[in-house]
């Protein structure tokens, strides 16, 4: 096997270029202060906040091997196309079967930073339910597909989790999506379907990667959004009441 294999853009060029182009929209949104209350609300910096995204695009390329399933014919080099977005399944030598991996992007610094807000806000129950409705979700829509591993429309887990978050509470409603978001989707789509990759013909199955990464991405934009929303919607209602 070789190490280097392992890394690779989870989606074409193109789509990838589809992430950049949103996140590069929400700095300028920042900028001109349009989202000028997202930072305050999510609890992290601007720096903070930017060096999250900006780390779990870069992060994306990085996959961690765990193990080994048994060899089998591997479907490589080929772009998928699932929901309009087009993943990559890299091109591959020398392979043993499938290797299970743990995206760094997608999975790891997704994990962490759910810790963190977890730890920081103590949303024990509501962050309990919100994981816990986005995972049944990701996992009635995640779908095995040859080649690629599992995949799942792009907007269902940052859609589900806004909804959710909203409706647990408005003033946490920024960390509870991120948190129910990112670990839900972990848990429904790619943890709770490990025993359906076996037979896909994927070279890689990545958690948190390709198939999963777009749409983890996207609940830290949406994260921002709801932050600034909720943050304006406060603010005016101290004016108001003021």
């Amino acid at each position: 096997m070789h190490q280097s294999q392992l890394h690779y853009l989870p989606l074409t060029p193109p789509s990838f270029s589809l992430l950049v182009g949103i996140f590069i929209v929400v700095i300028v949104l920042v900028q001109l202060g349009i989202l000028r209350y997202a930072y305050l609300s999510i609890g992290l910096s601007r720096g903070a906040a930017m060096l999250l995204l900006v780390s779990s695009l870069i992060g994306s390329y990085f996959n961690i091997p765990i193990y080994d399933l048994p060899a089998q014919q591997v479907v490589a080099g080929r772009e998928i196309i699932y929901y309009g977005m087009r993943y990559v399944v890299p091109v591959v030598t020398q392979w043993p079967g499938t290797v299970i991996a743990v995206n760094v992007g997608g999975a790891v610094i997704p994990t962490v930073m759910s810790v963190y807000l977890l730890l920081k806000y103590r949303l024990w129950i509501q962050a309990v339910v919100a994981t816990a409705v986005v995972t049944l979700v990701c996992h009635l829509m995640a779908n095995p597909v040859p080649g690629l591993g599992i995949a799942e429309p792009v907007f269902v887990p940052a859609l589900t989790a806004a909804i959710v978050a909203l409706l647990l509470s408005r003033e946490y409603a920024a960390p509870l999506a991120y948190i129910g978001g990112s670990l839900g989707t972990l848990l429904g789509a790619d943890l709770l379907n490990l025993d359906k990759i076996q037979g896909l013909g994927a070279p890689v199955a990545s958690i948190g990667g390709a198939g999963t990464f777009d749409g983890i991405f996207l609940i830290g934009i949406l994260a921002v959004l709801i932050a600034s929303f909720t943050g304006a919607m406060a603010h005016a209602d101290r004016e108001h009441a003021a």
